[in-house]
């Protein structure tokens, strides 16, 4: 039965060297091996998701291949005790959507150990308005709590605060009563969606693209959160006051760091990493259950975009051209 029943997903076909996305009707049994079999019901896009669809092979080695790297779901198959068939669940990060087939396809079949049991304060859809950029922010949220960050200590600023991690990290920082600078690329958009979502202010590139080659600079913030990286977390690291925090989080604007040790020697700055593909599950639970809890975020339905599997293409153009703003979601 399995061999013969079919669904819908967006695949990358490469040919004569050109990457080429189209809907396809596949079989169940093409899926990967697993323990859970999924009837997705949400995905959500990503960076991650639009440089597959475009062939980059950083993200995935093989196509023909099926981008998402978030989906949210019923069980309708497991071999693990852990899952029944029902189950609300959760899948972000690991290898889904990247060199395993992923969540813009109507059905996926993964490990047991990759799958979060989705709280119960959320829908499956909102678990997808938070998705992979969701969980990043929150985790960032929880490394720099963890970190001992108070909003006592001063503002908080959060790069690419237009997009995904960058909105949803706006939005936790400031239900727990942190001032919140929102640094975006520029001034001319976005004004009513940071509004919405609680920053305090916004900054553009000229503050966080120090141009002066000083190693260090004068305060102007007490913490960070940064989806930029090369010069931008440089600046962020100078420009942060003493004993305060900054996360790592993404390279949309390049991998590179540069800098000196002065801001960790002199004024006790801690830099701190966030890898949301390979958390611990333990924590991921934890912030998950966050998530769910007092950190949902309804002001995040105010700037959420929902696309259908046909319509997904121009989003991913958009995100590709770094013009995306808040949270596309797709329903299946």
């Amino acid at each position: 039965m399995e061999s013969t029943q079919t669904f819908k997903a967006l695949r990358v076909n490469e040919e004569d060297g050109k990457y080429i996305r189209r809907i396809e009707e596949r079989q169940l049994s093409d899926l990967p091996e697993g323990d859970v079999l999924i009837r997705v019901k949400y995905s959500s896009l990503n960076f991650k998701d639009a440089l597959s669809c475009i062939g980059n092979k950083g993200v995935t080695r093989n196509y023909p291949h099926t981008p998402g790297i978030d989906a949210s779901g019923i069980v309708e198959a497991s071999s693990d005790s852990r899952f029944k068939v029902g189950d609300e669940v959760v899948v972000t990060s690991y290898d889904l959507g990247m060199n395993t087939d992923g969540g813009f396809s109507e059905y996926i079949r993964v490990p047991a150990d990759w799958i979060v049991r989705k709280p119960a304060n959320l829908s499956l859809k909102q678990a997808m308005v938070f998705g992979t950029a969701g969980f990043t922010a929150g985790l960032s949220v929880e490394r720099l709590l963890a970190a001992g960050q108070t909003p006592e200590m001063g503002p908080v600023v959060v790069t690419g605060a237009l997009g995904g991690v960058g909105a949803v990290a706006v939005c936790i920082l400031n239900k727990l009563g942190f001032e919140v600078i929102a640094a975006t690329s520029d001034l001319n958009d976005g004004d009513e969606i940071l509004k919405k979502l609680g920053a305090s202010s916004r900054i553009d590139k000229t503050e966080t693209d120090d141009q002066s080659g000083r190693p260090m600079l004068k305060p102007k913030w007490a913490g960070a959160i940064d989806v930029v990286g090369g010069n931008v977390l440089s600046t962020l690291l100078k420009a942060c006051q003493p004993m305060g925090n900054v996360t790592c989080c993404g390279n949309i604007g390049s991998g590179d760091l540069e800098g000196t040790v002065y801001p960790f020697i002199l004024k006790g700055i801690s830099l701190i990493g966030i890898d949301s593909q390979n958390c611990p599950m333990g924590l991921r639970q934890k912030v998950w259950d966050k998530l769910g809890q007092e950190w949902k975020c309804e002001e995040l339905d105010k700037v959420v975009i929902e696309s259908s599997l046909k319509e997904l293409d121009a989003y991913i153009d958009k995100m590709n051209d770094k013009k995306s703003r808040g949270r596309v979601i797709v329903k299946l």
